[in-house]
């Protein structure tokens, strides 16, 4: 290896093997996050500082590769991994070292990965997280004797108290500089070897792989016919009409080819742990299994679940408001500072009534999305949030939607896009269209400044049962019906349309940890920045935008709220009002819908710069406040309780996301469901909403 070049060093494993509490403990700070080329799936590197014995200190790029279980790709995230593993990924250099972080607690299940990656022809480091657990759980591992059976070093480690990472430095440093790769004795009946070792030299002589990782690569494509068909090995029509020859070779010999790895690999792994000692754990039922039985149980889990959410967003009332109102204050500060600074004009009111009154309305509610993101992140890391996916499987699968459905669905309250994304993990092309079609209507983070606004500002902030807020409440049963709907409609579709049968679900349940107060801090504030990245770009050119629309044509003499009023900006709003009059909204709002398919928090940051058009420079009150005192010519207030309540079910039902559309029409293949997603959402949103404020007006 070139002593010059950074080596790179990829941490890979099972989803919950604590893989990322240990790259988090390896890089600490020196860590950058993006996303892969192409792909939602996001990309986490970071820096180590390795020492050995009498050797100079050095630097090596550590890279979290996705969670998987093989390296068959068969979802985005798993080819990820395998591609960068074999150095297939063009921005990312094929490493020179993997460490293979393995669950101590699911030895048997991870194994199988790892042996697997002891067969790539790599050097590999076996780090055998959470032995606490595992000793808490009556397992009683031997690393040394693991590691013989293994051919690679074993280190036993607890990354989530940062034990055993010295030892971890030292042996990826030793292979750094002294390349060892293990030769991994899986046994294979003669005809597999045969047959095997014919696809292997296949795969040596095209360079595709190293002659050390050729054998455990073809058992793998001979079993697996997702690897066959990787884009690595399709454009090799030779290859691949010697793998379909050992196929039929072995089928003609009573072999069933496509379980022959798993065959082999686990029977390997149950004499590993035999042969290395390793006692079984006790049968009798633990204080995880026990909590289990509660909070996955058919009646009570719902109800946990559901009281557990009402609970999360009751704090996040509580707790935001004191951080919302100081960000409140500094927007209004430096909006008094603009204005004394800059004389009257234009480029003042570009920068305050346009900048800083769209930017900052969206930035307001920042405390919120913060607090959402570090509770979400507290139930991820303790391992509740797999108990909530089980729970909710038994839900939508009395509708007939597919059980996998539930991962991009739960990715959807995050964001749409890698909703839509993660369904390339559900095989039935039908099942994966209906997921799609329904992801959208799962409450992303672009609704809740949207939810945040109207609910802080007319929704009385009154007390359910003493303690929980009435808005918190609101917003809640917004996303309970953005929720229920999708598993409504996805079982419509199932039942006309798009009707088939609905495989089950293996699901993991990974054992409760104590959650790391550092790292759900740290994932808290990378979520929390791309909301900040997002208010600093696209919102901040749509404000820009919005306030030349809402400033020109220029009416000389006139009021400000008349001169928005007869902008581009109002007569856009003013074309569009005949058909949201029925919903009870004005002009105003048809001009933030429009701006918000953009992204839907757009729309706080388009009333905000509408307001801040429209209003004197005396005036520096918040848009809450703005919103709450503006009234018709007649008087009437403009916005009311039912009609705030109809926009926010506009917002749970309508597509307002050019970019969630943009990526449907791509995984779908054409404008056909791409158009009938967008029309059944809109025609829903109208409909709810229509609803919503017509009966609502009669009481508020």
């Amino acid at each position: 290896m070139n002593r010059d070049r950074i080596p790179y060093v990829a941490l890979a494993g099972n989803p919950n093997s604590g893989k990322s509490t240990l790259f988090n403990a390896l890089t600490g700070l020196r860590q950058k996050i993006a996303n892969y080329p192409g792909v939602t799936v996001e990309k986490k590197e970071g820096t180590c500082r390795l020492s050995g014995e009498g050797q100079p200190v050095r630097d090596v790029r550590i890279i979290d590769l996705p969670g998987a279980y093989a390296l068959s790709p068969r979802s985005p995230d798993e080819e990820i991994a395998h591609d960068v593993i074999f150095g297939l990924q063009d921005d990312t250099p094929a490493p020179d070292v993997i460490v293979a972080v393995v669950d101590a607690n699911n030895l048997e299940r991870n194994l199988f990965f790892a042996s697997q990656l002891l067969g790539t022809g790599k050097p590999v480091v076996i780090a055998l997280n959470m032995m606490d657990l595992a000793e808490k759980s009556g397992l009683s591992i031997h690393p040394g004797k693991l590691a013989e059976y293994l051919g690679a070093t074993v280190v036993p480690v607890v990354a989530s108290e940062k034990r055993g990472l010295d030892q971890l430095r030292f042996a990826i440093y030793r292979l750094i500089h002294h390349p060892n790769v293990p030769c991994l004795p899986l046994p294979l009946k003669p005809l597999v070897e045969f047959q095997v070792r014919k696809v292997g030299r296949a795969l040596v002589e095209k360079s595709l792989v190293p002659d050390t990782g050729a054998r455990g690569e073809a058992l793998r494509l001979i079993s697996s016919t997702g690897a066959s068909g990787h884009p690595r090995y399709a454009g090799h029509p030779g290859l691949q009409k010697v793998v379909a020859e050992c196929r039929e070779n072995l089928k003609a010999a009573g072999f069933q080819w496509h379980a022959l790895e798993a065959e082999a690999r686990y029977g390997w792994i149950e004499n590993v742990i035999q042969a290395a000692g390793i006692n079984s754990r006790s049968v009798s039922q633990t204080a995880s299994d026990r909590l289990d039985s509660v909070l996955t149980h058919r009646f009570w889990g719902v109800t946990i679940f559901l009281g557990l959410m009402l609970f999360v967003f009751s704090l996040i009332f509580y707790f935001a408001e004191i951080p919302m109102n100081a960000i409140e204050s500094l927007v209004a500060w430096l909006t008094i500072q603009v204005q004394s600074v800059l004389p009257e004009g234009d480029l003042r009111g570009l920068i305050v009534d346009g900048m800083i009154a769209g930017v900052g309305a969206v930035l307001t509610f920042l405390p919120q999305i913060l607090l959402l993101f570090f509770f979400i992140t507290l139930l991820e890391d303790t391992g509740y949030m797999a108990r909530a996916s089980f729970i909710m499987d038994k839900v939508m699968g009395r509708v007939g939607l597919h059980g996998k459905a539930f991962i991009p669905l739960l990715s959807s309250f995050a964001c749409a896009i890698p909703g839509v994304m993660a369904t390339r993990t559900i095989e039935n092309p039908r099942d994966r269209l209906v997921t799609i079609l329904v992801a959208p209507l799962m409450c992303c983070s672009a609704r809740w400044p949207v939810y945040f606004l109207l609910a802080g500002a007319f929704i009385p902030s009154t007390l359910v049962f003493g303690f929980i807020p009435l808005p918190a409440l609101v917003i809640f049963l917004l996303v309970v019906l953005g929720a229920i709907s999708a598993i409504l409609i996805a079982g419509l579709f199932k039942r006309t349309i798009l009707s088939g049968a609905r495989p089950a679900l293996i699901l993991e349940l990974p054992p409760y940890r104590r959650p790391v107060l550092t790292d759900v801090l740290r994932a808290t504030w990378t979520r929390g920045s791309q909301f900040i990245k997002r208010a600093g770009t696209v919102i901040l050119a749509i404000s820009v935008i919005l306030w030349a629309l809402a400033s020109y044509p220029k009416q000389p003499g006139g009021s400000k709220a008349e001169q928005v009023k007869q902008s581009f900006a109002g007569k856009m709003g003013r074309l569009v009002e005949p058909a949201i009059r029925p919903l009870g909204f004005d002009w105003k709002v048809g001009v933030a819908l429009m701006t918000s398919f953009a992204a839907r928090e757009v729309f706080v940051s388009s009333m905000g710069t509408i307001y801040g058009v429209e209003s004197d420079d005396s005036d520096n009150s918040s848009l809450k406040e703005r919103m709450r005192t503006d009234q018709y010519p007649d008087g009437r207030p403009r916005y009311t309780t039912s009609s705030a309540l109809a926009l926010m079910v506009f917002y749970v039902f309508a597509m307002q996301c050019a970019s969630t559309v943009a990526l449907v029409y791509r995984e779908t293949g054409g404008w056909k469901w791409t158009l009938f997603q967008f029309v059944y959402m809109g025609v829903l949103a109208w409909g709810a909403s229509f609803l919503v404020w017509q009966i609502g007006s009669r009481f508020f």
